[in-house]
């Protein structure tokens, strides 16, 4: 939520001058390099890359090896400096600052060549007093270290005990020692990630002047009093006052469309004062509430705060509020042990479907507002109403959290901590919690948020041993995860912000991670919170290997981007299945050899004499290989929402990884850099459809599960048809009676042995037919019409070549038909005429196989994807991978 600072005015006698004065230091710099030998302008915000790409000294940072080539960028240390003359006469001021909104990350800060401060959190925000330095002509001077050398460093000093881990694995051609710097943790390379340690000032950089005193921040928590059945709005200003004397006024807070205003008296003390707030909204005024996107409407409250203090001094602030209750409800289940894990937005239960977002680019200064809408519009237009901030990137901009706050997106926030032990020297907790207080500060009026998390997998990275620790060891290494995530971390959470839940990791057992003193002997359990859950072997088909848990909050499998995405950082030797390039690119260990693995258990694999075709084909074959393996497992914890087998069930939450990529690369995600839609995207806007029939097979039985996360009940029909491969029209079909879907539940609607299906629809086989379905009322289709395969598609017969062609079209316009004919209520026909159900399938589905195609066939109208290089032997890959994301 941006908040404006509208207006700030003094009367003095006769005259009115400003009370206070901010001006901006961004635009150009100048920037050189350790030995002065290389000196560039810059801008700001900025980091190094961007400058010197924008002079023309690098190639794109992302184009073939310049993450290797372009190490020497990171390794030195850079100064930013810049000389300005301040608009305004300093004499006429009482205080003036120096406020750095962000510094990535290690800096020593000059101001007219007198050392001010320094910096060592690239999450936190800085402010320095210069009154006493600053003139009217100024110098300013950023004296950055390597964030590489500097972590180095610091993990030698460390003398006690070793922090793990020290390097990443050798496949991801990273730096070491990143958990011993406070910066973006991915920026020094992951699984899916370049490495490419920044260096610059990437927020806002401004001066401050202000007589009297000043409103240094300004947040607020709407909070509902159940037993009094009203809202009120707690509300905390901080201010700076300058002022020898005592400074009273007024404060008069006003939401007008609730009807609500109310007037305070206060008095400020000089010094660092707080000014906290309690406004009450009458219970005779109708609030309305804000829901996440699919279940109402993001409504929110204009609201303005004006203190009036003495000597005329006036300062507004603006904003929107939104009302809404989140709880994270931890209670026993009938027929199981554990506890439940899912979340109650206004008191009603929410199954959490979406996925987890990265950064968007390594170099923030790249990420555009338009970039931004771009991607989270893609969110809710495939049905999803959650992304979790991974913790291993960085605490977003505000923009990307009013975006979610305007289009319904709920957000599990992670601390900013993954994959690794934390030193807890006194220093390092300084910095940590200077940048989770403000953090809390910044964050908490965003109803979007629904939930603090600790960490990113550090609780089971300690708890399965992942980094060899010996187990005599181990307290060390619990009392410090304690010490940083629960003394520290939980500590300022439960004081700054009482809206929301709070848990130490994620994966974590919840509550009973708490029981077991916030360490958990399997964090991963299926009885309580959370799970992540990886597994490249197993036949991603087969629904009986995902874990049955109380929340899935991460699952995925790998495929690499389109072609068209591709073929613009590489060049045309790149384009091969043994390019260095190829396999240069994949960061996960054995990652190529598994997609092919994964892809040749039910598909024909490419072949080709055009090499570069076959590599287009395979790669789009990971693409269809992806959407099909998650689809399945979302279907199975969709469809688990509301019962127990096996004493395991009740699953509320599938966020699958990742949404969106960092580069032009193999990875998890569902959006190929820049924002263009994988298949695995299409497919989830019908797995994540708010009504769905779900169909599986069970002991040679086919089952078909009614899942709904609507409100309401609503009655309507399950179609199930029976085609074979090379026909449109339907072997068999049947209808079943009118029944009541209930809201919020998921419940099975159909039963038959697959013996008796396909002796009940005449000459078909597990590999001539194939099974379709959608729920209707009155002849509309409230749902996607699904589909089960009951063979392999590569065993399957009859099936014909599509003639589908496509054009090309402005991404915007093509997004906006799509959601135009996606709705079911608006579809009434096929827009192509395909040749067989084969194609009509694919085509709804939005992929289309090379398993249907003649080995030498072409599939030049197909935007297809690049393809990705042999890795390890299937001896390496291993069995059940539980992923260090």
């Amino acid at each position: 939520m941006r908040l404006h600072l509208i207006l700030l005015l003094a009367l003095c006698g006769t005259g009115t001058t400003a009370a206070a004065l901010s001006y901006s230091l961004r635009g150009n710099w100048s920037i050189c390099n350790g030995n002065g030998s290389l000196e560039l302008p810059g801008a700001v915000p900025g980091c190094v890359h961007s400058a010197l790409f924008q002079q023309g000294l690098i190639q794109d940072s992302y184009y073939r090896f310049n993450d290797l080539n372009y190490r020497w960028i990171s390794l030195d240390n850079w100064t930013y400096s810049k000389e300005f003359k301040l608009p305004f006469e300093i004499s006429k001021w009482q205080k003036v600052n120096l406020i750095l909104e962000g510094v990535d990350t290690i800096s020593k800060i000059l101001f007219n060549e007198v050392t001010i401060g320094e910096t060592d959190n690239m999450f936190n925000r800085y402010s320095f007093d210069i009154t006493n330095v600053v003139r009217d002509v100024n110098s300013i001077e950023l004296r950055f270290q390597s964030a590489v050398l500097y972590a180095a460093q610091q993990s030698k000093a460390h003398t006690r005990y070793p922090v793990p881990p020290d390097c990443p694995p050798l496949v991801q051609k990273g730096e070491c020692h990143v958990n011993f710097v406070r910066k973006e943790q991915c920026s020094f390379s992951w699984d899916w990630g370049p490495s490419f340690p920044t260096q610059g000032i990437w927020k806002d950089v401004r001066i401050e002047a202000y007589n009297i005193c000043h409103l240094n921040y300004f947040t607020f928590s709407p909070i509902y009093d159940k037993s009094a059945q009203e809202w009120n709005l707690e509300i905390e200003a901080a201010f700076d006052v300058v002022s020898s004397k005592p400074v009273g006024g007024q404060v008069i807070v006003a939401i007008p469309k609730l009807q609500t205003q109310q007037m305070y008296n206060i008095e400020l003390q000089p010094g660092k004062r707080i000014v906290e707030l309690f406004l009450n909204i009458s219970k005779n005024i109708t609030v309305e509430t804000w829901w996440p996107h699919g279940h109402g409407n993001q409504t929110g409250y204009n609201m303005t705060v004006l203190f009036e203090l003495d000597g005329g001094l006036n300062i507004e602030k603006s904003a929107k509020v939104y009302f809404r209750t989140v709880e994270l409800i931890e209670e026993p289940i009938k027929g199981s042990p554990g506890l439940s894990f899912y979340f109650k937005i206004n008191g009603f239960p929410i199954f959490l479907k979406g996925s987890n977002w990265i950064p968007a680019d390594s170099f923030q200064d790249r990420v555009t507002s338009e970039l931004l809408r771009l991607l989270l519009q893609s969110v809710v237009d495939a049905n999803m109403n959650t992304l979790r901030v991974w913790g291993g990137g960085i605490y977003e901009q505000d923009e990307f959290y009013e975006l979610c706050d305007e289009l319904g997106i709920m957000v599990w926030q992670d601390f900013m901590f993954a994959c690794a032990l934390y030193p807890t020297d006194q220093g390092f907790l300084d910095s940590v919690r200077a940048e989770v207080a403000y953090q809390i500060k910044r964050l908490k009026s965003h109803p979007s948020i629904i939930i603090w998390s600790g960490n990113n997998e550090n609780e089971e990275a300690l708890m399965m041993n992942w980094y060899h620790i010996s187990y005599t060891d181990r307290p060390v290494y619990i009392k410090d995860y304690v010490t940083l995530y629960v003394k520290n971390i939980r500590e300022l959470v439960l004081a700054g912000d009482k809206s929301r839940p709070f848990i130490t990791s994620s994966p974590t057992n919840g509550a009973e991670t708490v029981a077991e003193g916030w360490v958990s002997q399997n964090p991963n359990s299926n009885y309580f919170g959370d799970v992540h859950f990886y597994d490249y072997i197993s036949d991603c088909w087969n629904w009986k290997v995902f874990p049955k848990a109380r929340f899935a909050s991460e699952y995925g499998y790998q495929s690499w981007p389109s072609f068209s995405t591709l073929e613009k950082v590489s060049s045309t030797e790149d384009w091969s299945f043994s390019s260095k390039f190829s396999l240069h690119r994949q960061h996960h260990e054995g990652g190529n050899k598994q997609m092919l693995y994964q892809a040749g258990l039910h598909f024909k694999l490419p072949k080709s004499t055009d090499p570069l075709r076959t590599f287009k084909d395979t790669i789009y074959l990971t693409q269809v290989m992806q959407a099909q393996c998650v689809k399945t497992e979302t279907e199975f914890y969709r469809r688990s929402r509301s019962e127990i087998v096996d004493q395991q069930g009740h699953t509320m939450g599938a966020l699958y990884w990742q949404l969106n990529d960092i580069w032009q690369a193999p990875s998890w995600a569902s959006l190929e850099y820049g924002g263009k839609w994988k298949m695995l995207h299409y497919f989830a806007q019908n797995f994540f459809a708010p009504l769905l029939p779900v169909g599986f097979e069970n002991e040679n039985t086919f089952y078909i599960y009614g899942v709904s996360d609507l409100h309401s009940d609503y009655s309507m029909t399950l179609t199930v048809r029976v085609h074979t491969w090379n026909s449109l029209e339907p072997v068999c079909s049947c209808v079943t009676e009118h029944f009541v879907m209930k809201g919020g539940e998921a419940v099975r609607l159909y039963e038959e042995p697959v013996s008796e299906l396909l002796r009940r629809c005449g000459n078909c086989t597990r590999e001539s037919c194939v099974v379709s379905f959608y729920l209707s009322a009155d002849h509309e289709l409230l749902s996607p019409t699904n589909y089960h395969f009951l063979s392999s598609l590569k065993e399957a017969v009859g099936l014909c070549k599509a003639q589908i062609t496509g054009t090309s079209l402005n991404p915007r316009l093509c997004s906006q038909a799509y959601r135009e004919i996606s709705n079911p209520k608006k579809i009434t026909s096929v827009s192509m005429a395909p040749a067989s159900l084969s194609a009509l399938v694919f085509q709804q589905q939005k992929l289309m196989l090379p398993s249907q195609l003649p080995e030498q066939a072409s599939m030049s109208h197909m935007d297809l994807v690049p393809v990705a290089a042999l890795g390890p032997s299937l001896e390496q890959l291993g069995g059940h991978h539980l992923s260090a994301r």
